[in-house]
């Protein structure tokens, strides 16, 4: 146990190592699967009617499909019948041409030689059909219905032998047997792996002969209804386990772990943990190969219900490194250890993603948390009006006169503001040399703050639409005029003169200058 934690961490911790304390789902009512878990249907077909006759006509198949027991018993009766039927037709020659009464009648030439009974005649037939010839008994050129009924006889052996011989050896090498040293793990596990939601089980070859071309499916057995309101009971959904990347293809020399990936194609695009609990499907699995050592297609199946689906769970490793080989630990085979995986479906965790978060979109604010408003020049109104593909082109003429003679009102305040500032920013060369030696010595975060809160106060939002501009035309112009600013605020100093801030004594000397 310390050795596995070293290797997979500290965060991961084994829950089960055996059967018997194999995590499950809370348990349920135990209902009926589609196939069980050693691969075999549970469908039985009734009221076929007229259709049996279909079973005759394929009779070889009817005969290899059925079990050994009724095989072994056609297989009996088919020879006792045969010999009882064929010793009964040479007892009848003898009797007919009156041998029986002649049996020990040494100038008396018989069809068939030393048949006095039926008994003789069941022993010649035997000996006949198996070749054995004793060379007591034997055909006499005398007797020619005896020659017709001796190839009659061979003829009909030889079908017999064919039919019965050739269904029991094909039963016999039936693959079925070879599926059953290809192993499942008694659950499936839903966790991640690389970085992607997946459900995966395991497979395994107790053999060392391989499986040449190993193909594995998957099919997912749940009803469902369709938006028309047809119930279809036992829906059958391709799952994909890697056919477009060759992953279903397998190399079965060592127990492999096979992955469907839940995306948004696959039918568990919305199966949480939660959701688990609640769903009723079955996961068949069929594996498909042909045996290195007949050449024959052997096909191994299983199923996996909703109760054997562990939501956070992983395989143990069964692979071990030893002295020049590599060895399978198989009492591993299904266990599994707990690892941590979100609850959530893939469907949910995409639209977490998907939502748009409020730190992507910051908002611009000032130093006391107000929004600030974007401040446009004269041209980015033009700009603006332009990209609307000229909204004012579709307005009456009259609108467009007052529209236009509005938005030029507007651009002479933001001119005339603007050449109040640059006076402001100019006023300093009014002074003497000395003095503006002073004023440059300020710091430049000084003058930026200064600037930055001139812009503030000065400039107002270039947001208006063409309708803002028409009713800011019909309002009368306001005065220019700065904003009141409190007594005790900074920007009392910073809007005013940068003189009026000096000495009296300086002032005076500036006002003698």
């Amino acid at each position: 146990m310390a050795a596995l934690r070293r290797k997979f961490g500290e965060d991961y911790q084994v829950v089960n190592t055996n059967r018997a304390t194999t995590f499950s789902a809370p348990v349920k009512k135990k209902r009926q699967r589609f196939v069980d878990k050693n691969g075999r249907c549970n469908v039985q077909h009734g009221n076929l009617g007229g259709e049996t006759s279909r079973y005759l006509s394929d009779l070889f198949t009817t005969l290899v499909d059925l079990k050994w027991r009724w095989n072994m018993l056609i297989f009996l009766l088919t020879y006792t019948i045969a010999w009882l039927v064929m010793a009964s037709m040479w007892w009848i020659i003898a009797y007919i041409r009156g041998d029986l009464n002649h049996g020990h009648d040494a100038s008396y030439t018989p069809c068939v030689a030393n048949v006095y009974n039926f008994p003789s005649a069941f022993l010649f037939f035997i000996e006949t059909e198996a070749t054995i010839g004793y060379g007591y008994r034997y055909i006499t050129e005398k007797c020619p219905e005896g020659i017709i009924l001796f190839l009659f006889q061979s003829l009909l052996g030889s079908i017999v032998d064919a039919f019965l011989i050739g269904c029991m050896f094909i039963k016999m090498s039936q693959p079925k047997k070879r599926a059953e040293t290809l192993m499942f793990s008694q659950d499936a596990v839903i966790s991640q792996r690389d970085g992607k939601l997946c459900l995966m089980f395991r497979v395994g070859n107790l053999r060392n002969s391989h499986m040449v071309s190993a193909q594995i499916r998957c099919k997912l057995i749940k009803s469902r209804q369709t938006p028309e309101g047809e119930f279809l009971p036992l829906d059958q959904c391709e799952l994909d386990v890697g056919f477009g990347t060759g992953a279903d293809q397998l190399f079965l020399v060592s127990p492999l772990t096979i992955c469907h990936e839940i995306n948004p194609k696959s039918p568990f695009f919305d199966l949480s943990q939660r959701s688990l609990m609640n769903e009723q499907f079955e996961i068949v699995v069929i594996l498909e190969g042909i045996v290195e050592t007949t050449g024959m297609t052997c096909q191994a199946r299983t199923s996996y219900t909703e109760d054997e689906v562990l939501w956070g769970h992983r395989f143990l490793p069964v692979m071990s490194l030893e002295e020049g080989f590599f060895r399978v630990d198989y009492s591993q085979f299904h266990s599994t250890f707990e690892v941590p995986t979100p609850p959530y479906s893939v469907k949910e965790y995409e639209e977490k993603n998907s939502l748009p978060s409020p730190l992507s979109t910051p908002t611009l604010t000032d130093s006391h948390g107000a929004r600030r408003d974007r401040v446009f020049s004269v041209g980015c109104i033009n700009t603006s009006d332009e990209r609307r593909g000229g909204t004012g082109g579709r307005l009456p003429s009259k609108l467009q006169r007052m529209s236009s003679s509005g938005k030029e009102d507007l651009q002479r305040k933001v001119l005339l503001l603007s050449s109040q500032h640059s006076e402001k920013a100019c006023s300093t060369g009014d002074l003497p040399l000395k003095l503006q030696r002073l004023s440059s010595s300020q710091e430049p975060e000084a003058e930026n703050r200064l600037q930055l809160k001139s812009l503030k106060v000065g400039f107002e939002p270039m947001t208006q639409s063409t309708g803002d501009l028409y009713q800011r035309s019909l309002m009368p112009t306001p005065t220019l005029a700065p904003a009141p600013v409190p007594m005790h605020s900074p920007l009392l100093s910073s809007r005013g003169r940068p003189e009026d801030n000096l000495p009296a004594k300086l002032r005076r000397m500036n006002a003698d200058r």
